[in-house]
């Protein structure tokens, strides 16, 4: 037997089935991170923030944002478009394309840069720009394109964090007037033409044996610089060696005429005597060496003199040594006697 459904029945199952629905689409539930901006009737009505929030289906609409990502296949890039209702406010990295960009040198260069950005105000992001993300990408290609074009090659090479802070700086601006805040820019990949690399690397090869030959003069000055000072300080020590040998010896000397002018008496003839002597003894010593280079020997007739006079010396006195012990012994100071009077010379006698 059938049940007769009443009138009332099935609306209030209506009743009830809109009121779920309702419930449903106005329970809304957005993540950590995530914010929804919401228009009623087609204007700007609020923000939703992460938590549960509750709108008027049909009515409340939530905008969307339009967002470009790109994907690399191989060596290219594929750009992704898409709207996004649930808006992202963590930092995004945006790894655009390489970009030719011409150098104040007149060299093509391809730059693959990284921009990571924030959504801080939503609202912005979506009424302020048309394509938020187009937006900073285009901005950031410009940007990059007007501070490389102002470089040369090898200063880009040299400052790429001042590349990185001029093209910030540089972006800040227009990108908060977009609700979005630029974190820092990166400049990847730099590429050159072949012939500008090769170019390089010969530069590279040619400085750096600038360097290793400008090192080794360097070396070799230092080396040459110490020689001379070696040299210049030896010849200085030989030279107040020999003089201080010359002193003692002279001192010596000195010290056996006047041995032997107390020994046989302070006269001026004795002088002129023992004077006599010692010159004698000293062409007696330099004969040999006179001799060495020669068969002929040329005596000065002075020198007949001089030995004349030792024979007399040697008549009056005997040898200056013997006058020397004489007298020593006769003052009872024999603990004095030299062996060589006159630095050596009497042994040559």
């Amino acid at each position: 037997m059938d049940l007769p459904v009443s009138p009332g029945l099935i609306l209030a199952l209506i009743v009830v089935f809109i009121g779920i629905l309702i419930v449903v689409k106005g329970l809304v539930i957005v993540r950590q991170s995530e914010v929804m901006v919401i228009e009623r009737l087609g204007s700007f009505h609020r923000v939703l923030e992460s938590g549960i929030n509750i709108i008027i289906p049909f009515i409340d609409q939530p905008r969307a944002i339009t967002m470009i990502r790109y994907r690399k296949m191989g060596d290219d890039y594929h750009a992704i478009t898409s709207d996004e209702i649930r808006i992202d406010r963590r930092e995004t990295v945006m790894d655009f394309p390489g970009q030719p960009v011409v150098t104040t040198d007149n060299v093509t260069v391809r730059i693959n840069g990284a921009l990571y950005y924030q959504i801080i105000d939503p609202k912005r992001a979506v009424y302020e720009v048309e394509n938020m993300s187009q937006a900073v990408e285009v901005l950031a290609k410009t940007t990059l394109r007007s501070v490389v074009g102002k470089m040369e090659l090898d200063k880009l090479f040299e400052s790429r964090a001042e590349v990185n802070n001029e093209i910030q700086s540089a972006m800040e601006e227009p990108a908060s007037k977009w609700g979005v805040k630029l974190s820092r820019v990166e400049v990847q990949d730099i590429a050159m033409p072949e012939e500008v690399e090769t170019a390089m690397r010969l530069q590279m090869a040619a400085e750096r044996k600038r360097r290793a030959t400008v090192t080794e003069a360097e070396g070799e000055k230092s080396a040459a610089i110490a020689k001379a000072q070696g040299q210049r300080e030896s010849s200085i020590l030989n030279a107040e060696g020999d003089k201080e040998s010359a002193i003692l010896r002279a001192q010596g000397e000195q010290e056996s005429i006047k041995l032997v002018l107390n020994a046989i008496g302070d006269s001026e003839e004795n002088k002129q005597t023992v004077v006599g002597y010692l010159l004698g003894q000293s062409y007696i010593k330099a004969l040999p060496t006179m001799a060495k280079d020669g068969e002929r020997v040329f005596v000065p007739y002075e020198s007949s003199a001089l030995l004349g006079s030792m024979g007399m010396f040697r008549d009056l006195a005997g040898t200056p040594e013997d006058a020397v012990g004489k007298h020593l012994r006769s003052s009872g100071k024999t603990d004095g006697l030299r062996g060589g009077v006159v630095g050596g010379a009497a042994s040559g006698s």
